[in-house]
C-alpha cells in the first residue's frame, strides 16, 4: 500500500518576502523618506564609490551595534534596511 500522499491542489503556495523591504513599507511616507535620504547621505559620505560591501557593513554595524542616546532601536533598524535597499538597488531610492 502507497501511504505517499498527493498534495492538494488547493494547498497554499509560500511567499518569500524581502525584510528589509517588508520593514520600510511598514513606515509612514515620511518616516521612510527621512531613512532614505539619510542613507544616500551617508552613502555618499563614508561609501562615495557605493560599493555594495561598504553600504552592507555599514549596514550591518547599525543593526547589530551598540545604539547610543541618539540613534535607537527603531531607526537604527529603518537605516540599516534603507543602506541593504540602496547596495542591491543604488539606482532606486524612490518610494516602492
Amino acid at each position: 500500500m502507497d501511504r505517499a500522499r498527493n498534495p492538494r491542489p488547493d494547498s497554499p503556495s509560500a511567499e518569500v518576502i524581502d525584510f528589509d523591504d517588508a520593514l520600510l513599507a511598514s513606515y509612514s511616507e515620511a518616516f521612510r523618506g527621512e531613512l532614505l535620504a539619510e542613507a544616500a547621505m551617508l552613502a555618499r559620505a563614508f561609501a562615495p564609490e557605493g560599493r555594495r560591501e561598504e553600504l552592507e557593513a555599514m549596514a550591518h554595524a547599525l543593526s547589530h551595534g551598540r545604539r547610543d542616546t541618539q540613534l535607537d532601536r527603531r531607526r537604527a533598524r529603518g537605516l540599516a534596511a534603507a543602506l541593504r535597499r540602496l547596495a542591491r538597488h543604488p539606482w532606486d531610492l524612490g518610494p516602492f
